[in-house]
């Protein structure tokens, strides 16, 4: 059967192949939830992992920043559960959920640079690196999304791969059934970000004046090689790297692959249930922080509020300490 709307694209966008973008971002997810579906994420679990985190000296107006972002979370997951309600549309849905999973994502992920350091960013992109210096680097992200590699140049990036992977084979390539293959799957995702975050990284040095002023055309040069990763030794790859990645891919780059050809329902359907289960485990995990960082007392008070005054449809009990 003829597919007008996709050769049309193929004639003049690089365009990827609707199979594997639609792999890739089903897979990640797929792998995601799997391994969020394990003891370390239920109460006692969560509450183990947070048990040495210490309460910091008041600071209302990083607090404040807290409880503001995490509404603004928990508004995105109550849309997942909402998107979730009649799994017979989630075709629909499943791009705008792809969108609400992030922002849940963001959200959280905001909330808890501003419990650990006091800071609010005003890019995504900074509170990606912020995220990853106050938190990550602390071990103070769960697994999986404490997955990061230092650095964007190839030698090292192929070095930390290695040791993540160790004697796992997996990829994106198949349809993820066992913790296994999700482990296997989010090291191939982390490697692909790396990538593509490289490649972005190194046509920015193009453009660069340094570069033009070095004569060259390619990084063929030693000269050019290091400029190239001295830039690329600054940057890294983490888990809000890669959900800013995911979003872009679904808002922006990959305009057909979701929802246009082969009929994978039984997929998406299975998708949309991914993207809130995993969310769900993100503001979990990030709510027993939050909840030993903020003022004592005051994130009972904030989620008493919200039960009481907010006019979501769903109850934010599970944001309340564990």
């Amino acid at each position: 059967m003829s597919k007008w709307l996709l050769n049309r694209l193929f004639e003049t966008n690089d365009q990827p192949e609707p199979r594997f973008a639609f792999q890739g971002t089903v897979n990640w997810m797929r792998a995601l939830s799997l391994l969020v579906d394990d003891e370390s994420f239920n109460d006692s679990g969560i509450r183990d992992f947070y048990q040495n985190t210490n309460r910091r000296t008041v600071n209302r107006e990083a607090d404040t920043i807290v409880f503001e972002t995490m509404l603004m979370a928990y508004h995105n997951q109550v849309a997942l559960n909402r998107f979730n309600e009649d799994p017979s549309h989630s075709y629909d849905i499943c791009r705008s959920a792809i969108i609400a999973w992030y922002y849940s994502i963001y959200f959280t992920s905001s909330a808890m640079v501003a419990a650990a350091s006091g800071s609010l960013q005003e890019t995504h992109a900074h509170t990606a690196k912020t995220w990853q210096f106050d938190l990550v680097n602390n071990d103070l992200i769960m697994n999986p999304f404490s997955l990061s590699l230092s650095s964007l140049v190839s030698t090292k990036v192929d070095e930390e791969i290695a040791i993540y992977r160790q004697t796992n084979t997996y990829d994106l390539n198949d349809y993820v059934t066992s913790k296994e293959m999700a482990s296997g799957a989010i090291i191939s995702y982390l490697k692909g970000t790396a990538r593509f975050e490289r490649e972005k990284a190194e046509n920015r040095v193009r453009n660069s004046r340094e570069f033009r002023e070095l004569g060259v055309n390619n990084f063929r040069k030693k000269v050019a090689r290091e400029l190239r990763d001295s830039k690329l030794s600054n940057s890294g790859v983490n888990f809000l790297v890669q959900a800013f990645r995911y979003r872009g891919k679904a808002n922006y780059r990959d305009s057909i692959f979701l929802s246009y050809g082969d009929d994978n329902s039984e997929k998406i359907n299975s998708f949309c249930g991914d993207l809130m289960r995993v969310s769900l485990a993100f503001q979990r995990m990030a709510s027993v922080y939050l909840s030993k960082r903020v003022e004592r007392g005051t994130w009972d008070l904030f989620i008493e509020d919200l039960e009481l005054n907010s006019n979501l449809g769903i109850s934010p009990n599970y944001l309340k300490s564990i």
